[in-house]
């Protein structure tokens, strides 16, 4: 009897993963198309050439060396954003490389994805940020290069930092791995 409830159990909790995977929103342009793996779920970014086409082009070159691979989302503030991308979990880390600036009139809302940068508008690197709500104090002023079409719930989910310390995260979450979608393997 207890193998039978145990297998009923396994077949409900398949039959539930199959509806949510079904769910999910399907991906019309995989090569501008962002898959992050977080320890609850997946994220799914859809990417804005259109907006920002040096930051696709960089953010795309870094993912696909793996270099966002573990890295921690060391800033967040509940209600405004997740701040990741930097290897060194300081906030002072990036790959190496500055992009230019490529503003646009497209509004922060709920999950964009946006460039970090320091107060030199041209500084922006590695690290992004994922807005949790609209931040209309920001538009304009970052670049903004992708926005979140499924998963965001597990955004909602990422280890939030102490607001006393400008949002830095103890114990932080980490990116498991990001890829593009048109390189997963299915």
């Amino acid at each position: 009897m207890a193998f039978i409830k145990s297998l009923l159990v396994c077949l409900c909790l398949t039959i539930a993963g199959a509806s949510v995977a079904a769910a999910a929103t399907p991906i019309k342009d995989p090569e501008n198309t962002l898959v992050m793996q977080l320890k609850t779920g997946r994220v799914v970014i859809a990417m804005r050439p259109d907006l920002a086409p040096k930051h696709v082009a960089r953010i795309k070159e870094l993912v696909r060396k793996g270099f966002y691979d573990g890295t921690p989302f060391h800033r967040v503030i509940p209600g405004f954003m997740a701040q990741g991308g930097d290897p060194t979990g300081t906030g002072r880390g990036g790959s190496g490389f500055h992009i230019p600036a490529e503003f646009s009139r497209e509004k922060h809302v709920r999950g964009t994805v946006s460039m970090a940068r320091a107060s030199d508008p041209n500084s922006a690197d590695s690290q992004f940020f994922i807005c949790f709500a609209p931040q209309t104090s920001l538009d304009g002023q970052y670049t903004i290069w992708g926005q979140v079409t499924d998963g965001m719930d597990y955004v909602d989910q990422i280890k939030k930092g102490d607001t006393g310390d400008n949002g830095a995260v103890a114990n932080p979450d980490r990116i498991v791995w990001m890829k593009v979608a048109a390189d997963l393997k299915e």
